[in-house]
């Protein structure tokens, strides 16, 4: 990834602790929010699909991917909210998906 990427998640977690503190509390909400973006994101599916006859088509694949995006931020924000190094724990990910797909 950009280097620019793991500088705008770590600006990130900074802005919310000062915002918002760093208990408990707080790291919960980091965490559920991945549900709130995936939502999102299935929610832009559907509305790709237009699965919804009231609504109709409502979103594109680029609306999908970014709201995909905003999952996958969140969630490297929420590793760096629990002190771990996001780039080294997806490094680490990233090592087990390939061991497997070898």
């Amino acid at each position: 990834m950009d280097e620019s990427i793991w500088n705008a998640v770590r600006a990130s977690r900074s802005w919310l602790d000062a915002a918002n503190g760093t208990g408990q509390a707080e790291l919960t909400c980091r965490i559920l929010k991945l549900t709130e973006e995936a939502g999102e994101a299935a929610g832009a599916w559907i509305g790709v699909l237009g699965q919804n006859p009231r609504k109709g088509v409502t979103h594109t694949r680029e609306d999908v991917a970014a709201e995909l995006a905003d999952v996958v931020f969140t969630a490297l924000v929420a590793i760096e909210s629990l002190g771990l190094d996001a780039r080294s724990v997806v490094a680490e990910c990233a090592a087990k998906v390939r061991a497997r797909t070898s």
